[in-house]
């Protein structure tokens, strides 16, 4: 058995929501039950979404959860070198190409028609540089660890961005380097990165890397049946202990955990001890059509 190694891996453009807490406390169960690593990324490779101060609140949050990271704290921003070599690579291998295209262009279509695979048209514009999803591994299959057997063809998805016209990179690049850099072997997190894993896989092949095993949660849903995110305004996660113990038994219950309920009033210490002992993925219901919904948490 390899040894385990996960990760949560947030996006500092705002504080966190249950639903990051959802997939942050399942991926520290699941490292954390297998007595393995879990590691804790910073995507801060778009700097125009990451507001000042974000990255601290979204690390006091996980310590008002009890949610311990192993090792320092990584940071995207920081890997810019390692991400060109991989582009470098791609372009290498005929997998990357340069793209003056804009969304207001192809909006009548469904995915990017790849209309500069053989040169770029219009060459006097700034350029962002895509992967040819249909020379690379296709189709795509893997087991979800909640899901079952998956399969994708990736050029049905068309030719996703890998470096922006900005320059800044794009996150199917960055979290492919980055798992490989931190040899992550194990990746739990929402079901809303489940068709991003086929050009994941793509690139992995790409760039001779390992294949980590998935496990996708239930998307949480707020009462107006949207996903919680920052984009809807989703309420931000306490940084108090005191107010993180019945969020904590809430978010264990939606996972399918079943806790007991007089453990919603005790320290998140005890809350998490019970949890890591007893955390069983299996009870976790997979139904990509039915999404845990859960009351307004404020």
């Amino acid at each position: 058995m390899r040894p385990y190694r996960g990760r949560f891996a947030p996006t500092p453009s705002g504080p966190l929501h249950f639903g990051s807490l959802i997939a942050a406390l399942a991926s520290f169960l699941d490292a954390r039950h297998a007595a393995g690593y879990w590691g804790l990324r910073i995507e801060d490779v778009d700097p125009p979404r990451c507001p000042p101060g974000a990255a601290d609140t979204i690390l006091r949050q996980l310590e008002a959860f009890g949610l311990q990271w192993d090792g320092s704290v990584v940071w995207q921003s920081q890997h810019h070198d390692a991400y060109a070599s991989a582009l470098a690579r791609l372009e290498t291998q005929g997998l990357a190409y340069p793209c003056s295209c804009s969304r207001k262009q192809w909006r009548d279509h469904p995915v990017y028609p790849g209309w500069c695979r053989d040169g770029v048209c219009e060459p006097h514009k700034p350029v962002a540089w895509r992967l040819r999803s249909d020379l690379g591994l296709r189709p795509v299959h893997w087991e979800d660890r909640l899901f079952g057997p998956q399969a994708f063809d990736p050029a049905e998805l068309g030719d996703v961005v890998l470096q922006r016209k900005d320059g800044l990179w794009a996150y199917q690049l960055a979290v492919v380097v980055d798992d490989a850099d931190l040899g992550i072997n194990e990746v739990v997190r929402g079901a809303d990165l489940l068709d991003n894993t086929p050009w994941q896989r793509q690139l992995q092949h790409a760039l001779a890397l390992p294949e980590p095993r998935y496990l996708h949660l239930p998307l949480i849903l707020g009462n107006d049946g949207q996903k919680l995110s920052k984009q809807n305004l989703a309420p931000a996660l306490p940084d108090t202990e005191a107010e993180a113990r019945p969020l904590l038994h809430r978010a264990l219950a939606l996972l399918d955990q079943a806790p007991p309920t007089e453990l919603a009033a005790a320290p998140v210490a005890e809350q998490l001890a019970w949890a890591i002992a007893h955390w069983a993925p299996g009870r976790l219901r997979a139904d990509p059509e039915r999404r845990l919904t859960h009351d307004t948490v404020d």
